[in-house]
Formats: C-alpha cells, structure tokens, sequence
C-alpha cells in the first residue's frame, strides 16, 4: 500500500517526536535536531506527553497493545501541523503502520492515523525534501571524513538514505565516503537482537569489520538504536571508530553561539 501523500511542511511549526531511546539515553541527539531546526528559523515545540510509538509491541505481534500507544501518541500530538522524527525506524512506524492499525470503522481514530501518517517527516528528508535544504552552507570546525550506514526501517519502509549522503557532501570540511555493504542491517532489529542473540552478533561482526575498513572516521546513521548496536561491537574491539547520528554531525558545524 502506498504511504499517504504529505503536503508541502514549509511555513508550519515542527512538533518535535524525539524517540524512546533519544529520549532516554542520546538526549543531546534531540537538541542538535532542534538547534539545527531553529538555525533555520523554524519553529519547533516539544509535547511533553509523548511516550513511544508502540513499534516494539507491533513489531512483537501485540498489536491491541500497539493500537493502545498509538491511541496515546494522537492524544500528545493532537494539535502537531508537522511532526519530525529523528529516527527513520518511528518515522515509518506513524507514516507505514499507523495507517494498518485502524480501519474506517474506528471512526475518528482511523481519521487520526491517516493524518499523522500525512505530516510525519524524518529528520534528513525533512530538510532536503520537505524544506529544499541539502546545502546548509555550514562548516565543520576541522576536517572529517565520513561514511553512511543505511537503518533499515528508513531505507526500506521510506526510502531513506540519499538526503543524509547530500546533506554530508556538501557540508564544510566533510569527505563523504561509501561504506561497503552500507545497505546490510548491523543485527539490531529491536527484539530480534534478543530473540536471536548468536544471529544478531554474526550480523554485528560483519558490520563492525566493514566500518573498520572503511577510511572514513566516522559513520554516520539516521537512527539511535543502531548507533547504539554498533558502538557497543566497536567499543568491545577496542575501535577507535564511532558511529554517530546525523543531527550530531550538523550541530558541530554551528556558528559557535547555537551550539
């Protein structure tokens, strides 16, 4: 099924959907997202009753559960004109699955999903194609080089992956680089990573000695949860090599007094 079609997000204030792991363990991710966001004199606010998407329990077969956080997430949004989402994994659970969770016979329901799903944006498309940014005309304080790795909700579920390469390729002080076998998942994959701990790790391996060959000195990726997978098979190598998220990567090239 086709994702519902989203009109033009510019001139609306952003409601800010931070994420579960953002929210609780990466909390300066969100605020590189909303320092970049206010560089470009957009409006951004922050719905303080936002909890989670309900991915984990869809993703687990729960879907009563599911319906029943996303019954939440209209509430906290219920006033959103536009909601960004530095996370390409909750980006397609509220544009690909808010949609399947509620049929025309849940009534306003229903009508509340499909509107989400309509003016939900992630973190790099919103910038290049909802905003026409891919140029920030920013620096980065020293040079860098960088390679990106592909979350696999984002790319597969939206399409993601090419905003993030244009907003690095023309970044001050940035050397993009390609990352072989950048489209494979690094084994995270939420409950999976516990389900199928022997699978996941052979997956993390793999991804962990592609990032170690490549040249770039950073990796760079659109969700938190495989930042997180990632670091953590990196740190146990004794790697000097560190994945970051995007939104982190732009802030550092802020005039000095936004950072």
């Amino acid at each position: 099924m086709a994702l519902p079609e989203r009109e033009s997000p510019i001139g609306k204030p952003v409601s800010l959907f931070v994420t579960c792991i953002v929210d609780m363990i990466y909390p300066g991710t969100g605020m590189s997202v909303v320092d970049i966001l206010e560089h470009f004199g957009l409006t951004v606010d922050f719905p303080p009753e936002q909890t989670c998407c309900g991915q984990p329990a869809f993703n687990s077969g729960y879907r009563d559960e599911a319906r029943t956080v996303a019954k939440h997430f209209f509430k906290a949004f219920k006033n959103a004109e536009l909601v960004v989402t530095p996370s390409g994994s909750c980006a397609t659970m509220l544009r690909h699955e808010y949609p399947h969770l509620f049929t025309p016979a849940d009534g306003a329901l229903y009508d509340e999903a499909q509107r989400i799903a309509s003016i939900t944006w992630e973190f790099s498309e919103f910038l290049v194609y909802g905003l026409g940014i891919s140029d920030l005309k920013l620096s980065l304080p020293a040079p860098e080089t960088f390679a990106v790795h592909d979350a696999c909700h984002g790319l597969r579920g939206l399409g993601l992956g090419q905003a993030t390469r244009d907003l690095l390729a023309q970044l001050g002080k940035a050397e993009l680089h390609e990352l072989q076998e950048c489209e494979v998942c690094c084994g995270f994959g939420g409950l999976f990573s516990v389900k199928m701990p022997d699978i996941s790790n052979a997956m993390l391996q793999n991804k962990v000695n592609n990032i170690n060959d490549s040249p770039a000195e950073t990796i760079v990726t659109g969700d938190v949860s495989c930042l997180t997978q990632m670091n953590g098979g990196l740190s146990r190598q004794k790697s000097d090599k560190r994945v970051v998220h995007l939104a982190d990567v732009l802030a550092k090239a802020l005039p000095k007094e936004r950072s």
